[in-house]
């Protein structure tokens, strides 16, 4: 994907770069691991699809900064000499975990994990946040529309009211990797190879003497599978007649034809139109809809049979529609001390949402016989730090609560369990090729399929656990304990 921001590391905020120089001054280029995840659902749903992975490897391959960039910041009159000659030579090589794209995911479960001196990961903070954050919102709508819509063909028609060229090809490819089968946008099925779709505007309609010398015209530069536009002026009194004669000659000829609406009320006019067309024998002549779509519209279409069989939606899946940003955060989950020991960290806080699990996590899915059940986090080991003793098949332990309270529950053990973050990125370099969206989207569509409908429903969707083993928990409290003075106010103690 061309994106300008690939080419300079100036892309992150300012305050990360005065850390940096912070750092820097004081010899803290130490071992540090950070970890992205998010703290609650958009849209009030009950799951979220994590997308965004691929751009964010590829702008991390190429993050650095131009001599044209420390020009600029040394007019800044902010940073040392010193300093801006680290950042000239500066390059990303740390390593990145994370899930694969299009995995269905939950809240307070670590989606991408940096690990890289404290630096480096810090300056990729804004660049980490900014790519997930917006594809992950993006396909977790477009997942919602394709459910509503029971598995129906959406046409992805937002490039108008994207937010910017970079919104539109960003959404153009979440929506891909949340289920939508093409886009109108034909930059973004360039660089990514998918299908482009599109009809007809209005003005097609007007720039003609009627209706029927329009549709007339698009069937005979485009015989394969025209779709008239039939609300230019009455929909069931002028359009839909006119699209219904030149459709008969077009059906005459072996072809197929369809029409579209773009206005009123959608389940009265589509069945009326197919009502039209079947008693015309035109059974096979395809109803597609538009006009400020969103998965509450299609659901409730769809529970009252509406005869449809594409939908193009734009502004409310482009945008995010209710909800206008994914809730990921970045926080720091482990360093190196002045002596060479990796510690686990923790931010404390008074809302027990927003105090951190600590330590390095993996992530594990556990199923039963008819899907996934439970995500657990467990610490993952790396030097300095052991990691959880191994969750076994067949055998029954006992997970809790992420807040650390006494909400827990017990669960023997029936399918090995699945570790979600692999291992993408080592020393700044790819050790995954890039995947082409349609296999994304299979997997995404793949990862639906795991979980229960109750998880997936719109309206009050059942609450998928995210749990912890009891030593993160333990280590948790151990931590939070140490910050609040029972130890003397002295933090943490040795890693666990």
């Amino acid at each position: 994907m061309r994106d300008s921001t690939v080419q300079t590391a100036l892309f992150t905020d300012f305050y990360e770069l005065t850390m940096a120089q912070g750092y820097w001054k004081k010899n803290m280029a130490r071992k540090s691991v950070f970890e992205m995840f998010f703290r609650k659902h958009p849209f009030q749903g009950g799951f979220s699809v994590f997308a965004g992975l691929g751009p964010l490897l590829e702008k991390l391959a190429a993050f650095s900064f131009s001599a044209d960039d420390i020009a600029y910041l040394r007019s800044l009159s902010f940073f040392e000499d010193g300093f801006l000659d680290y950042l000239a030579r500066f390059r990303f090589s740390g390593a990145v975990h994370a899930m694969e794209e299009g995995t269905v995911v939950f809240p307070q479960e670590p989606l991408v994990r940096i690990t890289g001196d404290l630096i480096e990961c810090q300056l990729v903070e804004g660049l980490v946040l900014n790519t997930i954050n917006f594809q992950s919102l993006i396909a977790t709508k477009t997942a919602r529309v394709y459910l509503a819509s029971q598995g129906g063909l959406i046409m992805e028609f937002g490039l108008r009211r994207a937010q910017g060229v970079d919104g539109a090809l960003s959404a153009t490819r979440a929506s891909i990797i949340g289920g939508a089968a093409g886009t109108s946008n034909v930059l973004g099925g360039k660089e990514f190879g998918v299908k482009v779709m599109g009809t007809m505007a209005h003005s097609w309609v007007m720039a003609f003497g009627s209706e029927e010398e329009a549709f007339a015209a698009y069937a005979e530069i485009y015989p394969q599978h025209p779709v008239f536009l039939i609300d230019t002026f009455d929909t069931l009194n002028a359009g839909l007649p006119n699209a219904i004669k030149v459709g008969k000659e077009i059906v005459r000829r072996g072809g197929n034809f369809g029409v579209r609406l773009d206005s009123g009320d959608l389940y009265y006019l589509t069945s009326e139109v197919r009502k039209a067309l079947d008693k015309e024998g035109l059974h096979k002549a395809t109803i597609a809809v538009s006009n400020d779509l969103d998965e509450d519209v299609i659901e409730a279409l769809m529970q009252q049979g509406a005869p449809i069989n594409s939908w193009g939606v734009g502004t409310r899946m482009v945008t995010g529609g209710s909800d206008a940003a994914f809730t990921g955060v970045y926080k720091l989950a482990a360093f190196e001390t002045p002596a060479g020991q990796m510690i686990p960290a923790i931010k404390v806080s008074d809302n027990p949402e927003k105090t951190t699990n600590p330590a390095v996590k993996q992530v594990l899915r556990l199923w039963d016989n008819e899907g996934a059940v439970c995500d657990v986090l467990v610490i993952d080991g790396i030097d300095g730090i052991d990691g959880d003793e191994e969750i076994r098949e067949g055998e029954t332990y006992t997970f809790w609560h992420p807040s650390a309270d006494y909400r827990h529950f017990r669960t023997a053990i029936v399918k090995k369990p699945e570790p979600l973050l692999t291992l993408k990125m080592e020393n700044g370099k790819m050790v995954v090729g890039e995947k082409p969206l349609a296999a994304i989207q299979k997997h995404t569509l793949a990862s639906l399929a795991e979980f229960d409908d109750t998880y997936k429903r719109n309206l009050n969707p059942h609450i998928y656990k995210v749990s912890v083993t009891e030593n993160l928990r333990d280590l948790k409290l151990r931590l939070i304990k140490g910050y609040l003075g029972e130890r003397g106010g002295s933090g943490p103690e040795a890693p666990c």
